[in-house]
C-alpha cells in the first residue's frame, strides 16, 4: 500500500472519495484556518496564525484555479510551518525552480496533494492511457486545477514515462523530471528548429499535435540521436509553453 502524504491523510480523515468533495474552505475550517478572498497588492496569498487558529488571505484578482491552489499552498504553510507568517508572491507559488526543502516548495507539494491526491488522481489519469494535453484537460476540469499544476501531476502519476518542460522566448524556464527518469536526460535550453514547440511559442498554433521527434532535438547528448521521443506542446496564459516529452524507448530509462 502506498504511503499517504499529510494532505492525503487529512482527506481520508474527512472521508473524501471524489474530486468534487474537495472543498478547500471546509477543509481549512476543519484545521482551524479561515480563508478570506480579497484584493491583495504585491502577493497572491498570506497567512497569519497563532496557537490553533489562522487567517489566510487569497488575492481575488487572480483566476479561480490559481486562487484554489494558493489557498492550498497557504494551508501547506499551516501544516508544515506553523508559528511562522508568510507573504507569498506570485513567483513563490507553483515555482518548480525552488529546491525541495524550500518552504514555498513544501507548501506547493502540500497543495498538489490536497487538490490532486494520488489516490484519486492516479486511477483517473491511468484510465486515459496517455500523458498528453487532452488528458490534462479532462483532469483539470475534474480537480479544478490549472494546466501547469495538472500537467506536473500527470508527469508524476500518469500512464507514460514523461517529463514536462516550460519555455519562454528567452529559452527554457524550468523543467520537471520525475525520479524514475535518469538525470542524464537534461533538456536543452533552446528549442530545435524542427520542433513543433517553436510554432506554439511563436503563436502559430495554440497546441501542437503529438509527434515523434528525434531525442537529439531535446537532449544534447551523444547518444540521444539513437532514440525517438513523443513531443506535444501547449501555450499557457503566461506567455509560456509547456511540452510533454514522452519516453517511448525503455533503454532511455536505464541507468548508466
Amino acid at each position: 500500500m502506498k504511503q499517504l502524504s499529510p494532505a492525503e491523510e487529512l482527506l481520508k480523515e474527512l472521508g473524501i472519495t471524489t474530486a468534487g468533495d474537495i472543498d478547500i474552505d471546509a477543509i481549512a475550517y476543519h484545521v482551524g484556518a479561515y480563508i478570506k478572498y480579497r484584493p491583495l497588492d504585491g502577493c497572491d496569498g498570506r497567512i497569519i496564525g497563532a496557537d490553533d487558529r489562522a487567517v489566510i488571505s487569497v488575492n481575488n484578482r487572480i483566476i479561480p484555479t490559481r486562487m484554489r491552489f494558493t489557498a492550498g499552498h497557504e494551508l501547506g504553510h499551516w501544516r508544515h510551518h506553523r508559528g511562522r507568517s508568510f507573504i507569498c508572491r506570485a513567483e513563490d507559488i507553483g515555482n518548480p525552480l525552488k529546491g525541495p526543502l524550500d518552504p514555498e516548495r513544501v507548501a506547493d507539494n502540500y497543495a498538489a496533494d490536497l487538490l490532486m491526491p494520488r489516490y484519486l488522481f492516479e486511477p483517473l489519469a491511468n484510465e486515459t492511457g496517455k500523458t498528453n494535453f487532452k488528458t490534462v484537460d479532462q483532469l483539470r476540469k475534474e480537480f479544478q486545477t490549472s494546466i501547469t499544476a495538472t500537467a506536473i501531476r500527470l508527469v508524476e502519476y500518469g500512464p507514460e514515462s514523461a517529463m514536462l518542460v516550460c519555455h519562454t522566448m528567452g529559452g527554457r524556464k524550468w523543467f520537471y523530471r520525475p525520479k524514475h527518469i535518469p538525470d542524464k536526460w537534461f533538456p536543452r535550453n533552446d528549442l530545435d528548429a524542427e520542433s513543433y514547440a517553436i510554432d506554439v511559442l511563436y503563436g502559430k498554433m495554440e497546441r501542437s499535435r503529438r509527434v515523434l521527434m528525434g531525442a537529439d532535438a531535446w537532449f544534447d547528448r551523444w547518444d540521444a540521436k539513437k532514440y525517438e521521443v513523443f513531443e506535444e506542446s501547449c501555450a499557457t496564459l503566461n506567455n509560456e509553453i509547456l511540452t510533454f516529452i514522452v519516453f517511448k524507448d525503455i533503454e532511455m530509462l536505464e541507468l548508466e
